[in-house]
């Protein structure tokens, strides 16, 4: 038995001694807590790549020639936003990343040579000895999710939700070849990615993350993707100079948290957590996934970036994960007497790196006073460093020279090459699902007149989602999509091709009365905090896409409703309205995939038949969020693995219209919009006593109109409030809420609070953004100075990191007012939105110091 071997099978002995130990720690209240026989239930796995003497040995004598500061380096990821080559030369930091809204210059719209020209900077920077230290090469990582995403021009693949209703391992295979490719060409060697979440909850904001509600289909794609990622274990092309390593994610129950909350508490036994949320993980690490990015989420109250029992007992015992576990963006930070800039028990834990992404000075001097002090002991840090390296040189960096210099370095003709993008056509195609056919209204004839209606119809940003080119893919125009087609060029191309004719009209509102009308909608891009919602609703109290489709069917023109969403959403009259109903998902750069299925050769014969199965249970209600194939009571709309063929009867009886929502539900994170606060949320105006009056009309004013509020027009009639301040004393006006609420998940990261607002009249004198949490925990920001700046008459979304108002004093865990501005001078302003929002987003951000 070799001494990995016998820690294995330590490990394996100890395992259930310490989920023992951490149930009865949990206390009575958890659920189905862990117990000994529960060790039972995890798998066990054959990690494929066998002990190497000569890799082991090269280690070793690195390992001896490195000081404690170099190791420590070697176990801090910091992202580009945050430092510097001159950083990485000088800390012998073991990596960097480029998280959503971090590029070269802070450009979403960077160029391919821009980002290799700083792939190649930070390489050099890790193998300059010039200031001393060790030559080891930095590993350079990128959310690369759905293609290389993050480049403009790249492939964009369907997210994860259409590719699981595809049911196709191989193309997942491929698609994994291709993403490796074009990461490679702009000088990454590591993508974030598969996501092997099984989300159980569809309010969550990532669920377009998980390829399935189902283990099964998730655990079917996982192997193949790692492979697809990193070449085969065994065959030449394993992590060579076309591939990438792969980091599995998020160990462990990221799908199961209660509510759908993103970063929230999966609470559930040991046996549901390993049938349901660890099924994607055998087949990965059998396939030699290189890397294990740990959850933001707890499981039973405890923090996975805490997690001993299972980051080192299971992961790495257990189920012989045989790479190296990275934390995810400052989730260290979240464990129980942690900090971002402080946290060995972490690493005692069994986290290899820190994502410290802006932290990662303060978590490297932390870390390394913890291992000269004897907190983390020397073991655990030389185990940690020893799978860094080997990692490492598994990939060849130490050989590979900088990344222009490698095999697919430079390479900027396969970043959206017509070879790939046929590859992400040909997933669109096979991710369609059909829920409705009508009378047969489809296929469609592409010699017809065709109207191509909605605002999705001509928009590539919004078909291709969150993670695209930026965090939670806002704010992205038709240029930066230079290798795509939207869903009306492709309709377009087969129509002129085929002799008929395709006319954009996004209001429906025509020129030349259509044989038919397409209409795209759906949701727009978000990614976690920002996609969370409180049921599954489809945008509740807009009902723009409703009216289109009845507006065109009253005219007696034949609708094709192309639905785009991240999730199953409760669409009943939309569904009802329209004579076919597709679920497109978020499909990617080539929206020429749909025209694929949709319409006819200029033969009349079919082009492409639908083939996509729910990968996800369709709500019978916008409640049924959790209803998922398997359990008890489980009676969904359209059930798992539903989806019509050309061959099948599509016509549907009406469906019921009543939603099952009771009282007003609001969008996760919207304060105040179309006219009204959002849900538990009041409008106050008061003085500097607190002494006010809680506006339910408009006007309404403080006494002697202290402040004033009427209502204005911005999108819609009277959706904004006109806010005057007199100038006789101090006024404020604040969005109050009943309950506490806790953006601490959401200040972890580049979230904003987002006001859209005009000025009307400038402040004559200090003018305030707040928010509060009672006596003594209050933050304010200057806003005079902005405002000030701003063109009178005009609307802007102003933003303010919540980051600034956390350092400014805010506990962001128990916000009561997540809003509110004040004045003692005249001002006038007109606001219609307050909401979260990612940097992006915002026109103008307010400076706020040390942030």
């Amino acid at each position: 038995m070799t001494p990995h071997e016998s820690r294995r099978a330590r490990s394996g002995m100890l395992v259930a001694a310490l989920l023992l130990a951490l149930a009865a720690c949990k206390g009575g209240e958890q659920p189905a807590a862990s117990t000994a026989s529960d060790a039972n239930v995890w798998p066990q796995v054959a990690w494929p790549l066998p002990e190497d003497p000569a890799l082991e040995k090269r280690i070793s004598e690195l390992m001896a020639s490195m000081s404690v500061e170099e190791k420590v380096g070697q176990l801090v990821q910091g992202d580009i936003g945050s430092l510097t080559p001159d950083d990485v030369r000088k800390y012998r930091l073991g990596s960097i990343l480029a998280g959503g809204n971090s590029d070269p210059g802070g450009r979403y719209d960077a160029s391919p040579a821009e980002w290799l020209a700083l792939a190649d900077a930070f390489y050099e920077a890790s193998m300059d000895t010039s200031q001393g230290g060790k030559a080891i090469p930095v590993v350079f990582g990128i959310d690369a999710v759905h293609g290389q995403s993050n480049i403009v021009g790249a492939t964009l693949f369907p997210h994860n939700i259409g590719l699981g209703a595809a049911r196709n391992p191989e193309l997942l295979r491929r698609i994994g070849e291709i993403t490796a490719l074009e990461t490679r060409a702009t000088g990454m060697e590591w993508t974030f990615a598969p996501t092997v979440a099984v989300p159980q909850d569809d309010r969550w904001g990532r669920t377009y993350e998980g390829y399935s509600e189902s283990p099964q289909v998730v655990a079917s794609y996982a192997g193949a993707m790692v492979e697809g990622l990193q070449g085969k274990v065994g065959t030449p092309d394993f992590l060579d100079g076309r591939h990438v390593i792969a980091s599995v994610k998020h160990f462990l129950g990221d799908g199961g948290t209660t509510d759908g909350k993103d970063q929230g508490d999966t609470r559930i036994s040991e046996a549901e957590l390993v049938r349901i949320h660890a099924a994607g993980y055998p087949p990965a690490i059998a396939a030699g996934a290189q890397t294990a990015m740990a959850s933001f989420n707890s499981v039973n109250g405890e923090k996975m970036h805490g997690n001993k029992p299972y980051l080192t007992d299971v992961l790495k015992g257990r189920i012989h994960f045989g790479g190296f576990v990275v934390g995810d963006w400052n989730g260290h930070g979240q464990v129980k007497g942690c900090t971002t800039t402080d946290c060995p028990a972490t690493i005692n834990a069994g986290l290899d790196m820190a994502m410290a992404s802006d932290s990662w000075k303060g978590f490297y001097e932390t870390t390394l006073a913890a291992a000269k002090a004897g907190t983390i002991s020397q073991e655990r840090l030389d185990d940690a460093v020893r799978r860094i390296l080997r990692v490492k040189i598994r990939l060849g960096l130490f050989e590979a020279g900088k990344p222009s210099s490698r095999a697919a370095g430079g390479q900027f003709a396969l970043i959206g090459a017509p070879e790939h993008r046929a590859v992400a056509r040909q997933a669109v195609r096979e991710s369609l699902v059909l829920l409705k056919n009508q009378g047969g209204v489809l296929p469609l004839s592409a010699k017809q007149r065709i109207l191509v209606a909605g605002d999705g119809a001509n928009d590539v940003g919004k078909q291709a989602g969150g993670w695209t080119l930026n965090w939670q893919g806002t704010g992205t125009t038709r240029k930066d999509f230079p290798n795509a087609d939207s869903i009306y060029e492709g309709i377009a191309q087969q129509a002129k091709a085929a002799g008929g004719e395709a006319e954009l009209a996004v209001d429906g509102k025509y020129t030349h009365r259509p044989d038919v009308a397409l209409v795209v909608f759906g949701e727009n891009p978000y990614a976690e905090f920002q996609g969370d919602l409180p049921t599954l609703a489809y945008k509740p109290g807009d009902e723009t896409d409703l009216a289109l489709i009845k507006q065109l069917k009253a005219e007696g023109i034949p609708v094709v409703a192309v639905f785009l969403s991240g999730r199953p959403l409760w669409v009943n009259r939309e569904i009802n309205a329209a004579d076919a109903f597709v679920a497109a998902w978020l499909p990617g750069s080539e929206g020429a995939g749909i025209a694929d299925v949709l319409l006819r050769k200029p033969d009349g014969s079919v082009q492409h038949d639908f083939k996509g199965k729910l990968s996800f249970s369709w709500p019978r209600t916008a409640t049924q969020y959790a209803n998922n194939v398997g359990q008890k009571d489980y009676d969904p709309l359209f059930a798992f693995g539903f989806g019509l063929t050309y061959a099948d009867n599509g016509d549907l009886a009406a469906l019921p219209e009543v939603s099952g929502v009771t009282g007003e539900e609001g969008a996760a994170g919207v304060f105040f919009a179309r006219g009204d606060t959002g849900s538990g949320l009041a409008l106050r105006l008061e003085d500097r006593t607190g002494q006010g009056v809680t506006v339910t009309k408009v006007p309404e004013a403080l006494d002697g109109e202290l402040l004033k509020v009427t209502g204005v027009d911005h999108l819609a009639q009277e959706d904004g409030r006109r806010l005057a301040w007199s100038g006789k004393g101090d006024a404020v006006v604040a969005l109050q809420s009943h309950t506490a609420l806790d953006l601490q998940r959401e200040s972890n990261g580049d979230l904003m609070l987002l006001t859209t607002l005009r000025v009307d009249a400038a402040p004559s004198a200090d003018a305030w953004l707040s928010v509060g949490c009672g006596t003594g925990c209050s933050a304010r920001i200057a806003m005079t100075p902005t405002l000030a700046k701003l063109p009178v008459g005009q609307w802007t979304r102003v933003g303010v990191p919540l980051k600034c108002l956390a350092a400014a004093g805010a506990d962001v865990g128990k916000l009561d007012r997540p809003w509110s501005m004040a004045t003692a001078g005249t001002m006038t302003i007109s606001v219609s939105r307050v909401a979260l929002g990612a940097l992006n987003e915002a026109e103008t951000t307010v400076a706020c110091a040390g942030v």
